[in-house]
């Protein structure tokens, strides 16, 4: 699955996402101890550099079903998850990436950038939506469950499901069957929701700045 991004810095409002990123930057969580000391892709848990701008479809998708945009009072510490919950992580990421077929939005729906839950057919956001839905309905913190932004191997923007346990943060990816730490994986870091607010997003490359944002996964077509 591949998608195209746009960096953007913004200026004067937040346009159609003012709602959902306005809610709680200004309290935005300062990083935990093992993200504070983390420096470059050394460390297994990833660092916060500041606010972010949510991805445009993120903001329509909390819009239209706002029971999978609801916080549960932001756990701040991380969860500890046991063998039995890490090996959930491996069986819903194969499932989800063998139940749902490749294709992109504009295939499926005729626009770009449409965040929903996927039936039979969904792109790399879709696939990170199911599998956070189904670890949520199997006990798992919403608050450890975080939808994140990167850019792969070739600079394409792609959306991945970040586990945040106190193992580390662990990576679900419809491009990759095992479960790996980020650190792990051959991507670049952009952004991801705030462990604090399902609604927030939180920078995760310093060279964004801290309120620089993706405009949203466009252009979106599947591998």
């Amino acid at each position: 699955m591949r998608v195209h991004v746009s960096a953007i810095i913004l200026v004067g409002s937040l346009i159609a996402s003012t709602a959902v990123s306005a809610q709680g930057v200004s309290n935005i969580q300062k990083p935990d101890k093992a993200e504070a000391a983390t420096t470059a892709r050394t460390s297994s848990f990833m660092r916060i550099y500041g606010p972010a701008q949510p991805p445009h479809g993120f903001v329509r998708f909390c819009d239209a079903t706002p029971t999978e945009c609801t916080s549960d009072h932001g756990q701040e510490s991380r969860f500890e998850a046991s063998a039995e919950r890490l090996k959930e992580l491996d069986e819903i990421n194969r499932s989800v990436n063998k139940a749902i077929a490749p294709a992109t939005d504009l295939e499926v729906y005729g626009v770009n950038e449409y965040w929903t839950m996927p039936r039979t057919r969904g792109d790399c956001e879709d696939y990170a939506l199911q599998k956070r839905h189904d670890l949520v309905a199997k006990g798992w913190p919403v608050s450890s469950l975080l939808m994140t932004v990167v850019r792969d191997e070739k600079g394409e923007g792609h959306a991945v499901l970040t586990a945040r346990t106190v193992q580390g943060d662990y990576i679900l990816d419809n491009k990759i069957e095992d479960v790996r730490l980020w650190n792990k994986t051959p991507y670049q870091f952009v952004m991801r929701q705030s462990y604090l607010n399902p609604k927030v997003w939180v920078a995760l490359d310093s060279r964004q700045g801290p309120l620089a944002a993706l405009s949203g996964l466009e252009n979106q077509s599947a591998e």
